[in-house]
C-alpha cells in the first residue's frame, strides 16, 4: 500500500476535500490520510510515499521531520530543502536571468541589529547607503515588504522618501525589499501543479480579501498562453510542485510580482468554488501520480531547472 499523507495546521476545506477525492477514486494500493506523527528517529523509513505539505513554513519541527523523510525516500511536496532554502529576492534575481519581467527591486539590510550582532558586525556594509541611487532606481510609489515570508504582513505601500524613512522604523530587525509599483490594468492569480498545470484566476488585490477573486479580467488567447508560459518557466526553475504567481499586467505586459508561494491559499470560501473544485481535482490526480512513481529508498523529490543545472554543469567539470 502506497499512503499519500497530507500535513496539514488550521485549514481544513482543501486538506479534507483532498484526502476525500484521492480515495474516492479508489486507486488499487494507493490511499490518502492526514499524517500522524508520534516520533521522528533519524533515518528511520517514512511510512508515506508522498507527503503533500501545507505547514512546515511555519512549523520547524515538520520542517525537519519532512527533510528526514525525504532522505528516506518519501516524496514530499513541495521539496523542503529547497523550500527552506528560497525566498523572494532569490525569486526576483531568477526571474531576471530566466527573461520574466519583475518591479524593479532592491534589498535592505534590517532597521535594527539582528540578536547577537554589534555595529562590528557589519564592517562591509557603507553607510550611509547610496541612498538616492537606490530611491533613483525603483522610484515612487514603491512597496517595502519582507523578503521572506507569505501573505500580506507587513507590507507597506510608500509615496516618497520621507514615507519610507518613516516606515523603515517599523520594520525592527526584518530584512526588507523596496519595490516599484506596477500600476496595473489586470491582475492574475495562478496555480501551478507539479510544474505543468496551471489555473489561470482574475484576482483583484485592492478588493477585501474574501472579495479578491471577485474580478471580471478577461484575458485574450495570446495574453493567456504568454501568462500560462511565465508560469511554467518560474515553477519548473524552481522546482515548485505546488505554488501560485502573481501577475500585474501593465500596458499589456506581465510582471511576475509574487511567486514564492508554495502553500496558497486553497480555502474554498476564498478562492470560490470553479477555483477550490480544480485545485482539489488536479492535486489528488497530481499526488496520485507521485505515488504511482515513488521508488523505495530513492531521491524521490522534485528538483528544478536551476538547481538541475548548477549539478550538471559541476558533474562535466
Amino acid at each position: 500500500m502506497k499512503k499519500i499523507g497530507i500535513l496539514f495546521g488550521k485549514e481544513r476545506s482543501f486538506p479534507t476535500a483532498l484526502i476525500e477525492r484521492i480515495n474516492s477514486k479508489n486507486i488499487d494500493g494507493i490511499m490518502a490520510e492526514p499524517v500522524r506523527i508520534d516520533k521522528v528517529v533519524q533515518g528511520d523509513a517514512s511510512e508515506y510515499a508522498v507527503i503533500f505539505d501545507r505547514i512546515s513554513q511555519d512549523v520547524p519541527f515538520y520542517r525537519a521531520y519532512l527533510k528526514d523523510a525525504a532522505i528516506c525516500g518519501t516524496a514530499v511536496i513541495n521539496n523542503p530543502f529547497w523550500w527552506s532554502a528560497d525566498e523572494k529576492f532569490f525569486n526576483n534575481c531568477l526571474a531576471v536571468k530566466i527573461g520574466v519581467p519583475v518591479p524593479k527591486t532592491v534589498i535592505l539590510p534590517s532597521k535594527d541589529l539582528p540578536d547577537d550582532t554589534s555595529e562590528q558586525s557589519f564592517s562591509n556594509l557603507a553607510y550611509p547607503m547610496d541612498w538616492e541611487g537606490i530611491f533613483n532606481y525603483v522610484g515612487f510609489p514603491a512597496y517595502m515588504k519582507p523578503f521572506a515570508g507569505g501573505g500580506w504582513k507587513n507590507v507597506y505601500r510608500l509615496d516618497s522618501l520621507n514615507d519610507f524613512f518613516q516606515k523603515h522604523q517599523e520594520t525592527g530587525q526584518l530584512v526588507m525589499l523596496l519595490q516599484e509599483e506596477i500600476k496595473f490594468d489586470e491582475y492574475y492569480r495562478c496555480y501551478c501543479i507539479g510544474g505543468k498545470y496551471v489555473r489561470i484566476m482574475p484576482y483583484e488585490p485592492r478588493n477585501p480579501h474574501h472579495l479578491r477573486y471577485v474580478a471580471d479580467f478577461s484575458p485574450s488567447p495570446e495574453r493567456y498562453k504568454l501568462m500560462q508560459d511565465i508560469v511554467l518557466r518560474i515553477n519548473q526553475y524552481l522546482g515548485y510542485d505546488f505554488n501560485t504567481v502573481e501577475l500585474a499586467l501593465r500596458d499589456g505586459v506581465p510582471y511576475a510580482i509574487d511567486f514564492c508561494n508554495p502553500a496558497p491559499d486553497a480555502d474554498k470560501a476564498s478562492v470560490g468554488e470553479e477555483n477550490f473544485t480544480w485545485v482539489v481535482e488536479t492535486t489528488a490526480n497530481y499526488a496520485i501520480e507521485k505515488a504511482m512513481a515513488h521508488q523505495p529508498g530513492m531521491d524521490n523529490l522534485t528538483w528544478g531547472e536551476y538547481i538541475k543545472r548548477s549539478a550538471n554543469k559541476q558533474r562535466l567539470i
